[in-house]
């Protein structure tokens, strides 16, 4: 099973998924085989359309999982069809996208924080985490970078008179380039002073390795019920196109493929809907 497993990951990378994507499926096939195991008590040899058919019932019935966390689930389980049929294991597919459960398209503005709220996150960074910490949030914040992304910065990849970072391992591997304000600016070269270390990231930990995002992740719970890097990256979207950037504009800055991901931001948010339901 391990081997296999193995196997499913080489695949992956061969096909050039990033390493969050490739370790979401490895946990979701590893999931259905755990419980593939568990359910018949035998050894797993290939999928059946029975099989899956009664995973994704266990799924939504059994574990009460949402319509989104499944369909991710789905998507794992179609790639490793695909993967049993490039290593002969398996002739045929047994599930595919008309599998996955529809899903009311959400317009609500994703954006569940204010600026006061991010101000306040940013303070408690600094005063409690110091200036390598701070400068990370704000960078996210008022760059729009995903955290991936703001721990892949080099310190060849910014330059502080112009005004810009080369963002070379975004979504889909694609380079962009996004521009800094004063905030961005100044963390940055506060940073820079303190910074002790000789390696080729910006951000790197006291072993002198590139920071983990684990790091980053425990400081938000630390500090924050409702504040994550992507909620971040949410409210920098929206403060951009309220402070009069363009829609195109914003899309490129954040790195976003589909322009409908960024038009999410120009609708009201969920809280503003709530109010305008109560005036009917």
């Amino acid at each position: 099973m391990k081997n296999i497993i193995n196997k499913f990951e080489a695949y992956l990378e061969k096909e050039g998924k990033s390493k969050n994507t490739i370790k979401s499926y490895l946990i979701h096939i590893n999931g259905f085989l755990k419980w593939f195991s568990e359910t018949y008590s035998i050894k797993f040899t290939r999928l059946y359309r029975e099989n899956v058919l009664e995973y994704k019932s266990y799924l939504k019935n059994i574990k009460k999982q949402s319509a989104k966390t499944l369909n991710v689930k789905i998507a794992a389980l179609i790639k490793f069809n695909e993967f049993l049929q490039e290593i002969n294991i398996q002739e045929d597919i047994v599930i595919s996208k008309k599998d996955t459960i529809k899903i009311q398209t959400v317009i609500a503005n994703p954006t569940s924080i204010t600026k006061k709220d991010v101000e306040q996150f940013r303070q408690h960074v600094l005063e409690s985490e110091g200036k390598r910490n701070y400068a990370i949030v704000t960078i996210m914040a008022y760059a729009g970078l995903r955290i991936s992304e703001t721990l892949n910065i080099k310190i060849d990849d910014f330059n502080l008179v112009s005004r810009e970072i080369i963002i070379r391992s975004g979504k889909g591997e694609k380079q962009r380039i996004v521009y800094m304000n004063d905030k961005v600016v100044n963390v940055i070269k506060e940073y820079l002073k303190i910074r002790d270390e000789k390696g080729k990231y910006l951000f790197m930990s006291q072993k002198g390795n590139k920071l983990d995002r684990t790091v980053i992740n425990r400081m938000f719970k630390k500090y924050s019920n409702n504040m994550t890097p992507h909620t971040l990256r949410h409210f920098f979207c929206t403060n951009a196109l309220e402070n009069g950037f363009s829609i195109h504009e914003v899309a490129n800055l954040a790195g976003h493929t589909n322009i409908h991901t960024t038009l999410l931001y120009t609708n009201p948010s969920v809280e503003k809907m709530k109010e305008k339901m109560n005036k009917l």
